[in-house]
């Protein structure tokens, strides 16, 4: 099931529900991609994952220290577990994606944004609307 934006999932600021949308569509382009089997177009979203994950997660951890949340040093676990499990699947497509990595790849990156948005970031909700909406600590 393809991932899409609601409004349950908003966390009460502008800047961190963008980056949950971009995480959105960078997943669902690597969905493509997995879909097609085309090595060339995952190995670039996977890239572009990591990259914009290590700024949202960045923007994230500051937020949360910013808005006095007190789990926002479990935050960072989660984040390294994303990019540990991006360099091992750069390692495990190989020549061929085969469908069972396809399957692997497209799972977990479905099951960690969820994980990530409900259990870690939706917690935060009630400290950051103590907070306008757009605060930004980037």
């Amino acid at each position: 099931m393809a991932l899409q934006w609601r409004e349950q999932l908003s966390v009460g600021n502008n800047r961190i529900d963008a980056d949950h949308q971009r995480l959105i569509a960078i997943i669902s382009a690597a969905e493509i991609s997995l879909d097609s089997r085309d090595r060339g177009a995952l190995f670039r979203v996977l890239y572009e994952l990591a990259q914009y994950g290590e700024e949202h997660f960045k923007r994230e951890e500051a937020l949360a220290r910013a808005v006095g949340y007190p789990k926002s040093d479990q935050l960072h676990r989660s984040h390294d577990q994303l990019v540990a499990e991006l360099t091992l699947f750069k390692s495990q497509i190989g020549e061929t994606l085969t469908d069972e990595v396809a399957k692997h790849i497209a799972g977990f990156l479905h099951d960690w944004f969820i994980n990530h948005v409900i259990k870690e970031d939706l917690p935060m909700k009630p400290w950051m609307m103590k907070y306008p909406a757009d605060l930004d600590r980037n």
